[in-house]
Order: structure tokens, then C-alpha cells, then sequence
């Protein structure tokens, strides 16, 4: 581990009452007594607070307090400073460049969090919940990261792993006697094993939809016709003019996108440019990110104007952009010209040409009335309820969600082997891996690589 002893803002950029820049290396006491006029730090406990100045030679900087904690209980488990002063981004500047001419220097994006990592603190999945907990933007990110970071997904997956360690330590011993035949394994009670940890790794890795939701959000895309009321279906839900409403078919060339939060979780509703056949080159580059977002798309909102639809184009729009991972909401709009909504026979024919085989909804509404807005609401809510998992650990990481993957892989393998009387030393090459998978997420097998990707998406004072 490098031995530079870093510094760094770890309050936001701007204007505050007070800033606060930390230190962090073995010269931390030494650096900063150089440019403290107050206690003698190197001389301090541990966990005190101390009042003084800052000073550059003569001149003084800022009048400040600053914080002295003693290696190993510190976030980076090395001695470290932590410096509150007014909250200029003018003092921050001199009081770094004072730090940085006696010795230390700025650190790297998540420099703090690495060393605290490198250095045992704790392990990749809590270091990579810092960074979720600090970009939570609801009561339930919040939670799931405080979860992970007191050690939840590491708990759960060291269970799994000391299972299937003891196991592999057998298999591996079963192969120095090779020779003599013998088996120090039970196969069956592999069986049982592999059988608990498979539920498990698939439980896990189906949290993830309901994770990833609540953490990134949920991707909404609105389509349809050209008029269908797309742009005044978006402006209903934000209640502020985002999107230009015009009657002149084709307004919305590229897409739009806004933020919604609903019982606390975050829809990116995007406003997609009227799907049709056009030979504008600028409508048809609009049309073309439309079916874009379509695909990554986790709910589609369809809407239509039955006096400028029929059933059959509502049907095979269905059909082509369908997928299982896809929620459908079918929005009859304009419904205030019927005289107040009912099913009629336009959407019993929907609903007949795609029940049970397509999984979608048909909702009333008026956009430019904001009629049925309440009810796509509830709809959109529920979507997120329906996701909900028993599990007290739910997976949010992109990185862990692949690495349980990997591990299911690896234990069905295992299970083929056993149930095809395979190897011995086919079995512990499989099961190697598949705790080689497990590691990757708490950080036991990584490389420089993957950390770098990592600690990179941290600001720099974390």
C-alpha cells in the first residue's frame, strides 16, 4: 500500500458554514503540526478536538478545529486529521495548498475508501455501499446500503462460502489419494448442500430487479402515435409545462426525460418522438431513439386515441416490442371526448386479442384533463411492490449481481458432476470457481483492475 500520507476536501464544492478537509498516511500529525498553531498534535489523543489556526509561515490562514485520530481505529485505519473551517472554497484551496508544500498530497478518486479496504477496515461490498449510501436518493437505497455497508451481502455470502469450502477442502484432500480410491466427501450430503446453495444464490440474485430499481431508478418509456397526447401525458404527471403540446403531428423530435418520485422510488419517465413511417430524416432519427428506448425500457406506457387507432395497429405494436422483462400499461387517452370513460369495444378487442398471452393493462385517462393520472400512479407503484423480496439482503450492485451469476453457474456444474459420477478432480476444479465468484464480490479475489473501476466513481474526499 502506498505510503503518502493524502489530503483532501470532504465537503461538498462551494459555499457553507463550514468545510471539512481530511488527512490520512503515517505523517499525518507531523504534516499537519508544521501548519497548526495551537497543541502540539503529534502529543494528542486519540479522538480529541482541538481549537487553533491554520497558518502558512506567518501568515494565518483560517481559524479552525481540528480532529486527531490514531491508527487503526480510523475510517482508513491509519492516523488521520480531519480539519473544519469556514466554508470558503477559497480557504479549502490555500489550507490544500499549505498541507501539499509540507508533505502531503491530494488524493485520488476514493483514496480514503481504498486504503480503508487495502487495509482490512472492510471489504469491497461495504466499500462500494459508501458510494450507494452517499448517492441514496430514498428511504429504501438508504436502507438496502446502510444493510450492505454494516456487512449484510458479506454475512450472507461468507455462510455460502464456508459451506462450500469445507467441502472443496475433502474433494481436494480425495485427489492427494487418488490412488487409494477413497472418498472423504458424502455426495450426498454435497447434494443437500449444493441443492441450500443454489436456492439461496437464486434468491439473492432475484432481488436484484427490486434492488436496481429502488437504487437507479425505474425507465419509463411513453410511445405512440404521433398526437397521441404523449408530451401532454408527461407534463400531466410533472404538473409543469416540460414538454411543447402542439396539434401539429411530429412536435417531439428527440426524447425527453424527467425524474418522478412516487412513494419514493424514482421513474425516468422519457417522452419519445410519434412512432410512423416518415421520410423526414429528422423525424426518423426521433422515431429510431423512440424504438431505442423502448428496448431498455422497464415499463412502456402505450398510448392511443381511439378515433386515431384501431385495434389491430394498438396489437401488432404489441407484438413486435413485447419481451417477459417488459410491463405494458395500454393508456386509453382522451377519454373526456366520450363523455367519461368505459370499456368499450375497441379495448374488449384489445383485451382479448392479448390476454392471457401478454401481460398488459388497459387504463382510461384524460391527459390534458390530468383524468386517470392518480390511477396511472397507483399502477407504476405497484409495479414496484410486485418486486419486493423476502430477503433482508436485496443486491444492487451490477458487479455482484454477475458474480452470483457466475457462482450459479459454477454450483450447477457441480451438481451435473456429481449426478454424471464425473472426476474428483473435475468437481474441485468447479467448485474452485465457485467460490472463486463468491470472493470477487466481499474483494478475497479481485484485481487492480476491477478496484481501479471501482474507486474511480468516488469523489475525491471519500
Amino acid at each position: 500500500m502506498n505510503q503518502d500520507t493524502i489530503c483532501a476536501l470532504a465537503t461538498a464544492n462551494g459555499i457553507g458554514a463550514i468545510g471539512i478537509i481530511r488527512v490520512s498516511g503515517n505523517q499525518a500529525f507531523e504534516i499537519a503540526n508544521k501548519v497548526f498553531q495551537g497543541k502540539n498534535l503529534e502529543k494528542s489523543d486519540s479522538h480529541t478536538v482541538h481549537y487553533g489556526f491554520i497558518i502558512d509561515g506567518e501568515e494565518m490562514i483560517d481559524e479552525i478545529m481540528i480532529s486527531v485520530f490514531r491508527a487503526p481505529k480510523t475510517f482508513t485505519a491509519e492516523d488521520s486529521v480531519e480539519i473544519s473551517f469556514h466554508g470558503s472554497p477559497h480557504i479549502a484551496k490555500k489550507i490544500l495548498e499549505v498541507l501539499i508544500k509540507n508533505g502531503a498530497r491530494m488524493a485520488k478518486a476514493g483514496e480514503f475508501t481504498m486504503r480503508a479496504f487495502m487495509n482490512g477496515r472492510i471489504d469491497l461490498s461495504q466499500a462500494e455501499s459508501i458510494a450507494d449510501l452517499i448517492a441514496s436518493e430514498n428511504e429504501a437505497s438508504r436502507k438496502v446500503a446502510l444493510n450492505q455497508l454494516k456487512g449484510g451481502i458479506t454475512n450472507e455470502i461468507s455462510v455460502l462460502r464456508g459451506d462450500l469450502l469445507n467441502f472443496t477442502s475433502l474433494i481436494e484432500l480425495e485427489l492427494d489419494f487418488a490412488e487409494e480410491d477413497v472418498e472423504f466427501a458424502d455426495r450426498t450430503a454435497l447434494k443437500t448442500l449444493l441443492k441450500k446453495t443454489e436456492e439461496k444464490l437464486r434468491s439473492l440474485i432475484d432481488s436484484f430487479q427490486y434492488g436496481n430499481a429502488i437504487k437507479n431508478g425505474v425507465d419509463v418509456a411513453i410511445i405512440g402515435k404521433p398526437n397521441a397526447g404523449k408530451s401532454t401525458l408527461l407534463n400531466a404527471l410533472l404538473k409543469e409545462e416540460r414538454a411543447i403540446v402542439s396539434d401539429i403531428a411530429g412536435t417531439t423530435r428527440d426524447t425527453i426525460e424527467e425524474v418522478l418520485h412516487i412513494k419514493g422510488t424514482a421513474f425516468r419517465f422519457i417522452d419519445t418522438a410519434g412512432i410512423r413511417e416518415t421520410t423526414d430524416l429528422i423525424e426518423e432519427i426521433g422515431v429510431k431513439k423512440a424504438k431505442e428506448k423502448i428496448e431498455t425500457a422497464k415499463i412502456l406506457l402505450y398510448l392511443y386515441d381511439e378515433t386515431d387507432s384501431t385495434p389491430q395497429e394498438v396489437i401488432n405494436f404489441i407484438k413486435e416490442f413485447y419481451r417477459k422483462d417488459l410491463k405494458i400499461i395500454l393508456l386509453h387517452n382522451k377519454i373526456d371526448l366520450q363523455n367519461g370513460y368505459f370499456e368499450n369495444e375497441f379495448d374488449r378487442e384489445l383485451s382479448s386479442a392479448l390476454f392471457p398471452d401478454y401481460t398488459t393493462q388497459i387504463i382510461g385517462i384524460s391527459a390534458k384533463k390530468q383524468t386517470g393520472i392518480e390511477a396511472l400512479k397507483s399502477e407504476l407503484s405497484d409495479y414496484i411492490q410486485n418486486l419486493e423480496t423476502q430477503e433482508n439482503t436485496i443486491i444492487t450492485n451490477q458487479r455482484h449481481y454477475e458474480a452470483l451469476q457466475k457462482s450459479l453457474e459454477s454450483v450447477k456444474k457441480v451438481e451435473d458432476a456429481i449426478s454424471g459420477n464425473i472426476s474428483t478432480e473435475l468437481l474441485a476444479y468447479e467448485l474452485r470457481y465457485a467460490l472463486e465468484y463468491l470472493g470477487e464480490i466481499s474483494g478475497e479475489f479481485t484485481n487492480d483492475e476491477v478496484l481501479g473501476n471501482i474507486f474511480s466513481k468516488f469523489c475525491i474526499g471519500k
